[in-house]
Formats: structure tokens, C-alpha cells, sequence
């Protein structure tokens, strides 16, 4: 067998461009088209990824496949020469990838890892990733960012559990529907999906593989509002939260301009509906001194003719699962409707616990914890209580509820659970010290799944890590559906 020497080797890693790669460039050109701020290959920031949005904490990759080991396990037999030299440089940089991605999550930054081929052959879709990220830097017109294509065929997905049925009692569309937690809630309740919008393609994917559909994609755009049909009872969306420009004293519609709650407002000025039903995380209350909160109320109120009772903070833990997830909701009924009071959904009063959604098998060796990245979460704790800081992973009893789950799948070490059915300690990945045997392991994306309130029988059709940021982004289904249940009453649906 042929072996390269020292020199040769050295020659070949030399020919290898460590920054401004095609990869890069190519993303880099379509970043710039759309003038966003960010820096490239920062050394300042661990791992010196290759694009950095400071401001937002967001650290892009791009990894070619030969380098970065897509599908090794599959591939590492094909180096018929130097197999030990590939072997183990390659294996080092998926390590190396592992320990980067890990340290810039716990430092607070999101991930985010695009393959080489995935850019050359689709830079629109991880512009879109990263524009998902982004919503503050969210541009508002740009001709690539069409609504979304139907993405691959997903046939193999031959029973879905989510259509619509016949007896419907009211109608409803769903905007930034993520993977469809609102249509669940309100198909339960007897509603029919006229319209679905959202952009990112991993989450169309699992939306196509639950409910037979793909979801239109940017909102922002003319050509797909045109796609909303023109009566509706409820519109639904849990749209991001921005600050707004605010000109006058109080903020009005014009002031909403260039956000996403724009196009929601746009939307509901133009279709009427009946009631509205709209979803953001509790900091909305608080976020830009209250200005962003009183702008979207005036908005309702006074732009639009809404009645808007209080908005309020809603725990999907007092709704049948457990997680100390807030939310805050708020709900308007045309003043047509005549309707001039609303009642939230008091809590249920039912306790749960996160053995009440624990696999009742045993879990696949992959999501234990390597004894070595266990320690080095104990080490991260221990400097932050020695600084008065709460910071650190925590294991959730079994007794006991999770911490929210959020977008991007982070927070997974904040929701560590202990589970010492594991039988089988080998490794499934390359990991350093080994599985560890206290039985310490993250949720898996089902448990997450049940977290949010979605039945086993919802497809998760796309990887792990697709599937945990899904799950963060979604609802607490239970509580959306409580609270559309007290819509519908005062609607007399």
C-alpha cells in the first residue's frame, strides 16, 4: 500500500484553503446581497467560525464533507491508502467540530453548520436558516426569498396523521406555523386550515409529513398573501419579537413597518377576521420598556378595530404538561362580533410530572453523556455558583418538571434527566472517556415532542438536531388549545 510522506502529506494540507473557500464565498456573496452585518473567520470568537453575527450571538460554519467527515461511518472505508493517517485526521476534526459546537452553545452563541454541497447547490435555504435567527435583521423584499417550494417527495410518509375532516365548525390560518402545533390544537377543537405560512424547509418537511401540505413560505412577500383566502373565522401566529421605530407618542400601524407583526397587522387589516389569536415569548411584556407591547396593542385597538381584553402569561405546566414554559397570549374579536369580554383559561389543577412523558423503553446509548463533556459541565457550574450565578446544567427528577425547552434546541443540558435503564455502554459516536454510569442522559426529541403537548403519533421525520430546534420553537399545545377553546365559546362556535 502506498504511504505519503511527511512532506507530501504537509504539501496537501497546505493546498487546502482553511478560509475564503468557494463554499464561503458563495455564501458570503448572498449575505452581502441582502446587506447583513457580520464579520468573517473572527478569531476572537472560540472556533473562529467562518461567518460571525456578533450582536445576535450567531456563529456560522461551513464544512466541507471530506474534511468535516459527512457520513463517516459510512464513507471511512473508502481511503484504500494512508487509511490510518485519514482515519484519524478526520476523526479529529469531527471531535474538534463536536467541542466547538458544544463550548459556543454554553457561551450562549447559536450554531449553526452548513455542508459544503448544501451551499452550492442550495445557498437560498441556509440564507433562510440564518435569517430565521435573525428576525430584528430580518430584510423585507429580496427576489430570492420566493414562497417555498414543495421541497422532496415524502411518500414514504403514506399515513398522515393530521388532515383536516369533514365536520368543520369554524375556520382558521395559521402563520409562521412552524411544524403545526396551533393546527393540532384547533383541529381538535373542529377547525379547517385554510392557509399555513413558514419558511423554514426542515420544519415544511415535518408540516408535509403530519398534515399531506407544505406551507407557503416567506410572508413578507405579495405572492404569497395573495394565497390567503379572503374569510376566515380565527387568524393564528406566533410571530418573533421586534422593537419597533416608534415616531409618535403612542405608536400606530406605520410605525410597525419593516417587522414581521407588520404583515400580521397587514394581513389582519385587510381579511377582517373575526377573532385573532396571537402568541410570543413572556419578555414581549417588558421588551423596549413596554413600547413593543403597547405599539401591537394600539395596533389591535385603535388601527385595526379590534376588542383586546389584557394580554396574559400563560404556563403550559398548568395545563397538562410538565414544563415551566411562559408564554404570553393575546387574544381580539372584531368589534363587529358585538363581543366586549374574555376570560383567559384558568389552570387546570392536574399534576404531571416528567415521568408521565419518559420513553417507556430504553433509551439508545447516543443520548447519554461521555463522562468527560459530564465533568466539564460540572467545572462550568461550579465557576458560576462560585460567581453568585445560577448558570449550569440541572438534572430534572423524575418527580419533577422541565425547564423551558427553546428554539435551536438549546437548554437540553438545562433538562438532563437520570435514567439508569441503560444496559448497553458502547459508545455510538466518537466520544471522549466513554458513556457515563451515573445514567445521565439529555431527553430525547419524543420526550421534547411531549413536552410541547404533541401526541406519538406526530412524525418527526428529520434529524435529532432538526428536531429539538423544532420542538423549541413550537407551542405548548394544551395551553393554545385551551385558550382557542375560550375563543370559540365566546364566538358561540
Amino acid at each position: 500500500m502506498d504511504k505519503l510522506t511527511k512532506e507530501q502529506r504537509k504539501k496537501n494540507m497546505q493546498a487546502v484553503k482553511s478560509k475564503d473557500s468557494k463554499i464561503e464565498q458563495l455564501l458570503d456573496s448572498h449575505l452581502k446581497a441582502i446587506e447583513l452585518d457580520y464579520t468573517k473567520n473572527d478569531s476572537s470568537v472560540y472556533g473562529k467560525p467562518d461567518f460571525v453575527f456578533e450582536k445576535e450571538k450567531i456563529a456560522v460554519f461551513c464544512d466541507s464533507e471530506f474534511w468535516h467527515g459527512k457520513d463517516w461511518e459510512n464513507r471511512k472505508n473508502d481511503h484504500k491508502s494512508n487509511t490510518e493517517f485519514w482515519h484519524q485526521k478526520i476523526e479529529r476534526n469531527k471531535e474538534r467540530d463536536k467541542e466547538v459546537t458544544e463550548e459556543l452553545e454554553r457561551q450562549g452563541w447559536t450554531v449553526l453548520r452548513f455542508w459544503g454541497k448544501t451551499i452550492m447547490k442550495e445557498p437560498e435555504k441556509c440564507v433562510r436558516e440564518i435569517l430565521h435567527c435573525l428576525p430584528d435583521e430580518y430584510p423585507k423584499e429580496h427576489t430570492f426569498l420566493k414562497a417555498a417550494e414543495e421541497p422532496a417527495d415524502y411518500d414514504s410518509f403514506k399515513n398522515v396523521p393530521f388532515l383536516s375532516r369533514d365536520k368543520t365548525k369554524f375556520t382558521f390560518i395559521d402563520l409562521f406555523a412552524g411544524i403545526g402545533g396551533f393546527r393540532i390544537a384547533l383541529q381538535n377543537l373542529g377547525g379547517k386550515c385554510l392557509f399555513s405560512s413558514e419558511w423554514d424547509t426542515d420544519a415544511q418537511k415535518t408540516y408535509k409529513a403530519n398534515f399531506g401540505e407544505v406551507p407557503f413560505g416567506d410572508i413578507t412577500l405579495e405572492e404569497t398573501k395573495s394565497h390567503i383566502p379572503d374569510n376566515f373565522d380565527l387568524l393564528c401566529a406566533g410571530f418573533p419579537c421586534q422593537a419597533f421605530s416608534i415616531a409618535g407618542r403612542r405608536g400606530g400601524f406605520e410605525d410597525t413597518r419593516g417587522t414581521l407583526f407588520f404583515d400580521v397587522a397587514e394581513i389582519i387589516k385587510r381579511k377582517q377576521p373575526r377573532a385573532i389569536f396571537l402568541e410570543n415569548v413572556k419578555g414581549l411584556r417588558n421588551h423596549n420598556g413596554g413600547k413593543t407591547l403597547s405599539t401591537i396593542l394600539n395596533v389591535l385597538e385603535n388601527d385595526l378595530n379590534y376588542f383586546v381584553p389584557e394580554p396574559q402569561i400563560i404556563n403550559a405546566k398548568d395545563f397538562g404538561v410538565p414544563q415551566n414554559r411562559e408564554r404570553i397570549f393575546i387574544v381580539g374579536f372584531h368589534k363587529d362580533t358585538g363581543i366586549k369580554k374574555f376570560s383567559y383559561p384558568k389552570p387546570k389543577g392536574k399534576k404531571v410530572s416528567f415521568l408521565d412523558i419518559r420513553e417507556k423503553s430504553v433509551v439508545d446509548t447516543k443520548y447519554y453523556l461521555s463522562t468527560q463533556y459530564l465533568e466539564t459541565l460540572r467545572k462550568h457550574k461550579a465557576r458560576h455558583e462560585d460567581k453568585g450565578n445560577g448558570f449550569g446544567y440541572e438534572v430534572i427528577s423524575d418527580s419533577g418538571i422541565s425547564n423551558a425547552i427553546v428554539v435551536g434546541g438549546m437548554g437540553r443540558e438545562r433538562n438532563l434527566v437520570l435514567d439508569d435503564r441503560i444496559t448497553d455502554f458502547t459508545p455510538k459516536t466518537k466520544i471522549t472517556g466513554g458513556v457515563n454510569r451515573e445514567g445521565i442522559r439529555r431527553m430525547t426529541p419524543r420526550e421534547w415532542a411531549r413536552l410541547q403537548g404533541f401526541p406519538d403519533k406526530f412524525i418527526i421525520p428529520v434529524s435529532d438536531t432538526s428536531a429539538y430546534k423544532q420542538f423549541g420553537n413550537s407551542v405548548a399545545i394544551p395551553a393554545i388549545q385551551a385558550t382557542a377553546k375560550a375563543i370559540l365559546s365566546q364566538l358561540k362556535v
